[in-house]
């Protein structure tokens, strides 16, 4: 007898797909027996293996029809709290329909707009299915190393957002780029195709550059790298999924909303002031976090990670 199938919506960018690990996570302790199905972008097939708890990714973009056919059991919608993506679930005529109420005739639990985006969907899940919230949801939601070669002990700055509003000057992450450089320290700087220009122009400090990575070889980069420097972006999230420690400059949007988990690895910069996410300018409160600001919270968080390493190297030989 085959599985009852459930179909997740989420098809959305990086960011937004690692912050709902935790509530797919959720999902496969609720339904053991059903099998998972995706829906997003066929490029984040490739993450599977790497501990994405589903089943089956089927691609299909941003609010564009689910290719699932057959009898769908479960739909549940992570995608949003609009009617654009509910028509897109019920389309597939599931016996069952799970997203936030309010917003149409679903009953399901209320969305808030301040929530964080982890919590957000973490609670649709529980209170849904009567599942327990985790703990620490970024352990729920975190990803297995991939089976890749790539250099372990290089700082890595990611420059680049998907909108202007959260990018931060390139001439004040060069500033950072040479001070780590001038200390000893090994910086790469990531891009995805797009943004060749923006990587170029910071490897001129002699930072090596990386220009569109996969996306295993950017989880490889981000698995092994002592630091993560970025604005809030999909990388600041695999950060947090690897448990690698960070530095996460926040403009238009809180942390409390999208920044890192509240943990000792992470750092979020903000000044307190909220925009337009996705506006063509960068944001003024990103522009008034200033160069020695960044480089005390990088500087200290690499002193702590100097500091465990030692700690765990003289606990090996003590027990050796």
């Amino acid at each position: 007898m085959s599985r009852p199938k459930a179909v997740v919506l989420r098809a959305l960018g990086l960011g937004d797909f690692v912050t709902g690990l935790p509530a797919l996570a959720m999902l496969r302790q609720a339904l053991p027996a059903h099998r998972l199905v995706l829906a997003a972008p066929a490029r984040f097939g490739a993450l599977l293996p790497l501990g994405v708890p589903v089943d089956e990714l089927v691609p299909t973009g941003e609010l564009e029809p689910i290719p699932v056919h057959g009898p769908v059991d479960v739909g549940v919608d992570l995608h949003g709290n609009g009617p654009a993506s509910r028509r897109l679930i019920e389309q597939l005529r599931p016996r069952r329909v799970v997203g936030f109420g309010g917003r149409s005739s679903l009953v399901g639990p209320p969305w808030r707009a301040d929530e964080h985006e982890v919590a957000r969907w973490c609670r649709l899940i529980s209170e849904t299915f009567r599942v327990p919230m985790p703990v620490d949801p970024s352990v729920a939601g975190a990803l297995r190393h991939p089976l890749v070669s790539t250099p372990s002990d290089a700082v890595i700055i990611h420059p680049g957002a998907a909108a202007p509003a959260r990018r931060w000057p390139v001439d004040r992450f060069a500033t950072i780029a040479r001070r780590l450089l001038d200390a000893g320290h090994d910086v790469t700087v990531t891009g995805t195709s797009d943004e060749t220009a923006l990587v170029a122009e910071l490897a001129r400090t002699g930072a090596r550059p990386v220009t569109g990575p996969s996306l295993v070889e950017l989880c490889g980069l981000v698995a092994s790298a002592p630091l993560i420097l970025s604005g809030d972006t999909g990388i600041a999230h695999l950060a947090a999924a690897y448990r690698t420690p960070s530095v996460v400059l926040m403009g238009p949007v809180s942390p409390t909303q999208w920044g890192p988990p509240e943990d000792p690895r992470h750092v979020a910069l903000w000044h307190g002031a909220e925009g337009d996410p996705h506006a063509d300018r960068p944001h003024s409160g990103l522009l008034t976090i200033g160069v020695p600001e960044v480089w005390d919270a990088v500087t200290g968080l690499l002193d702590r990670s100097t500091v465990l390493v030692a700690e765990r190297s003289n606990k090996a030989e003590a027990v050796a």
